[in-house]
């Protein structure tokens, strides 16, 4: 047996060992989406930045640095910007009144079914195109390691993350984070004196890439204003993305979440540091590669000795999968929680609850592999994909949940404008808009223009759906759904 399929057997069975453990917890739909509200703060904070740290930041944004050099680094400053935010702005509030899903804050803020149906439509299609991108990361990696076609590693990635996901729910995926995790650190610590060793020091390495690439370290590689505004997209969308604000229901409490907040900013900005210089490095290695994707599973394969290339190749796979079991929970709690129970069936029983649940997980995991497999989205850079995803949830959800935890004025109808004319405008400028303009800035405007303007001209909201968040006194640690 080779090394790599023996790191990536056991790799595999501590995760599905997970799973089976996590079923036993899980007695409630409550334990099921959010880990029954009691996660601490190192399991939360790791599972936090477990779900950041996706295909887009060790395939994607390597892609995007070996393509554009060295500009698309600096984002990470949003993105550290936007924890802070969620910790400091968001939480305080948006965790008065525990919800299951972020559509059922919507519905309990904005008093209205529709709303909740609205946001659950959204995170739906949004969440498929998202997992599109690292379905076929993971075939990638599995074409890399193993040889197969990579159509087939898909179906597999696909196939376990569904087994373990389904099985239990929101507590598996948050020990299954913290393991992947780990890995991801070990292995990026790992592979980065290797990486530097093979050029004979840091500045070789940085005087050979800026050879291959002259564009490397200037500011040429990408427009000023698609720079700028892919920056306004990682801070809105990493504030308003529903995977993650989940997460602050599954915290206990505001001290655990301030903790664990504070650990995903140390862990996701070293870790992006570190994916930065791997970046550098897949330049100086790799220059005549036919897209920027495959160029992390090569470094690991080409310069690490085997057992160590073998655990980098397992952290990326950990990175994917830690973000598309998050995204796999919220798509499944927006169709089986958000619109088949609030719609269709609010009378069944918690057994029944839990199997619909699992069904809606099983169905939003095929339907992508579907699409990816028939060719959609084919061709693109993997970074590109996750940056739609993170522009189309800011524009639908970052205006409608700020605005309903700072603004008593705003309304149901507001907020369903904002979501929906968000998401088309958003939509509509990726298709038809100025590529080097990314679609977040005319579709975050447009929903924000939607919320007061709509808002103004409607009947104000009810006191009872303003007053959780805005009277501290009347709030409730008990699940509102």
């Amino acid at each position: 047996m080779s090394i790599q399929l023996a790191v990536f057997i056991i790799y595999f069975s501590v995760v599905f060992v997970i799973g089976f453990l996590s079923l036993r917890r899980t007695q409630t739909e409550e334990d099921y989406w959010i880990a029954g509200g009691k996660l601490g703060w190192l399991v939360g904070g790791a599972t936090l930045a477990a779900t950041h740290t996706s295909a887009g930041t060790f395939i994607g944004t390597i892609g995007v640095i070996y393509t554009a050099g060295w500009s698309f680094g600096w984002l990470i400053l949003s993105v550290v910007f936007a924890y802070w935010f969620m910790a400091a702005v968001l939480a305080p509030r948006f965790t008065r009144l525990k919800q299951l899903t972020l559509p059922g804050y919507i519905q309990t803020r904005y008093y209205s079914k529709t709303a909740r149906g609205v946001a659950a439509v959204i995170i739906l299609v949004a969440t498929i195109v998202y997992i599109q991108a690292q379905i076929v990361a993971g075939g990638l990696v599995a074409n890399v390691v193993f040889g197969i076609d990579p159509n087939i590693g898909m179906i597999i990635f696909t196939i376990i993350l569904l087994l373990y996901t389904v099985i239990g729910g929101m507590i598996a995926v948050a020990y299954t984070d913290f393991l992947q995790l780990v890995i991801m650190v070990i292995g990026v610590v790992v592979s980065i004196p290797l990486a530097i060793k093979q050029f004979g020091g840091f500045y070789p390495l940085l005087d050979l890439a800026r050879s291959v690439n002259p564009i490397t370290f200037t500011w040429e590689g990408l427009p000023g204003s698609l720079l700028f505004t892919m920056g306004l997209a990682f801070f809105l969308g990493g504030v308003a993305t529903p995977e993650k604000l989940t997460r602050l229901y599954a915290m206990k409490d505001m001290k655990t979440i301030r903790r664990g907040i504070f650990l995903t900013i140390v862990l996701v900005g070293s870790i992006n540091l570190l994916v930065f210089l791997l970046g550098i490095a897949s330049i100086s290695l790799f220059p005549l590669l036919p897209t920027g994707d495959l160029a992390m599973p090569l470094v690991a394969k080409a310069i690490l000795p085997p057992f160590i290339g073998t655990l980098m190749l397992a952290a990326i796979t950990s990175a994917m999968m830690s973000t598309v079991d998050s995204l796999l929970l919220v798509a499944g709690s927006a169709l089986s929680e958000d619109i088949y129970q609030t719609f269709f069936s609010r009378q069944s029983s918690p057994r029944k609850k839990l199997i619909v649940a699992r069904v809606g997980i099983l169905v939003v995991g095929v339907v992508p592999l579907i699409l990816v497999l028939s060719g959609v989205g084919k061709g693109e850079l993997i970074q590109f994909i996750v940056l739609l995803f993170t522009a189309l949830m800011a524009s639908s959800f970052f205006m409608p949940v700020i605005g309903g935890l700072y603004w008593k004025r705003a309304t149901k109808e507001g907020a369903i404008a904002a979501m929906i004319g968000g998401t088309m405008m958003t939509g509509g400028w990726k298709l038809f808009g100025n590529t080097s303009v990314d679609p977040v800035l005319p579709g975050f405007l447009c929903s924000a223009f939607l919320l007061v303007v709509v808002s103004i001209f409607t009947k104000p909201p009810p006191e009872a759906a303003i007053r959780p968040y805005f009277d501290p006194t009347s709030s409730t640690p008990e699940t509102a759904n």
